[in-house]
């Protein structure tokens, strides 16, 4: 068979993992050819490509990033841009192409596949938001990523008396947040699943203080917005690609918590760090994991479909499933946060 893969959206770590393993099981196991596109759907539209061999994915296992680069495609251009991907696939005489990536790229990924196209789609999100697998690789990097600087600030935190406001990724969903919170023991969480009261949220702070606390650090997702009527709050807008744009929460809980505590407060983002360098043990086997069954997958003719961890096990899910609805925080997992804050 000859196979195409490519990765898109945001880049994450373990891409490169799930790339070595698509190449390592199609080539030496089923004795495939393996071809990657250039800054992912992009390079399908463009026919932009590379052969991929043993060589090319030698020693990318531990490597953040992508070794294939990654791009954001419009909506309108994905659709406007269907026959010639159509046309390009036919060209190569492509029997099935694997996408790698998060909510966006499983939406084109059904897109295409609707169209007649063979695509296997494999999850891919720093977020976790992707409803149909426990749990996507990447997720773990960012979250120790996250924790690892949650640690360090509360050292200055503490030698200066602050109130330290960490911004971590999270547009619509607060798993990176909750996760790493709760292992660094911060003192408060918020996530965009529950909008927070800055009076609430003022109060719990303050009483820490109260308590003879000399310091606080309060994790906070991008995506997290303040209850309606509760504060002023500026937000973004949206890119050309439809992503809500975030004026920085971070900052404006800052100035809002400095005014009312009376005590020095320090916004820090954390930002794309969560992204990148070397993934995890754990992302590196789940990414290869992802990978190895895909390519099953491709074989078996199962197209239209996406892997997904349940359990402990690799299966194969619907894209329609996939795309449905993001996986959010439940209520229940936030509760059991507060209790340990």
């Amino acid at each position: 068979m000859r196979i195409g893969v490519l990765t898109s959206g945001g880049d994450c770590p373990g891409l490169n993992a799930v790339i070595r393993s698509v190449v390592h099981r199609a080539v030496v196991d089923h004795r495939d050819e393996v071809i990657g596109f250039h800054d992912g759907w992009k390079g399908l539209l463009e026919c932009d490509y590379r052969k991929l061999d043993l060589d090319a994915v030698s020693g990318i296992l531990a490597r953040g990033g992508t070794i294939l680069g990654s791009s954001r495609v419009r909506p309108e251009q994905l659709r406007d841009g269907v026959e010639r991907a159509k046309g390009h696939v036919a060209d190569l005489g492509l029997e099935a192409i694997i996408p790698i990536g998060g909510e966006g790229t499983l939406k084109a990924a059904r897109l295409l596949s609707d169209s007649g196209l063979p695509i296997v789609g494999v999850p891919k999100t720093i977020d976790n938001d992707i409803s149909s697998t426990d749990v996507t690789f990447g997720f773990d990097t960012a979250v120790m990523v996250a924790t690892e600087a949650l640690d360090r600030l509360k050292t200055t935190a503490e030698s200066h008396q602050r109130v330290l406001i960490v911004e971590v990724m999270g547009r619509h969903t607060g798993w990176i947040a909750l996760h790493s919170g709760m292992a660094a023991g911060a003192h408060a969480i918020v996530v965009p699943e529950r909008p927070f009261d800055i009076g609430e949220l003022a109060q719990r702070v303050g009483e820490r203080f109260e308590a003879g606390k000399k310091f606080a650090i309060v994790v906070v997702s991008e995506g997290a917005k303040p209850r309606a009527g509760s504060m002023e709050f500026a937000s973004g807008g949206k890119d050309i690609y439809g992503h809500e744009r975030f004026a920085g929460v971070a900052n404006q809980l800052a100035v809002e918590l400095e005014e009312r505590l009376g005590k020095e407060a320090r916004p820090v983002i954390l930002g794309h760090v969560q992204r990148g360098g070397t993934p995890t043990a754990y992302d590196r086997v789940l990414a290869t994991r992802f990978g190895w069954h895909a390519v099953e997958a491709v074989h078996n003719g199962d197209f239209g479909m996406m892997t997904a961890l349940r359990g402990t096990d690799i299966q194969l899910v619907p894209l329609a499933e996939a795309v449905d609805h993001l996986k959010t925080v439940p209520a229940e997992r936030y509760t059991e946060a507060e209790c340990v804050l």
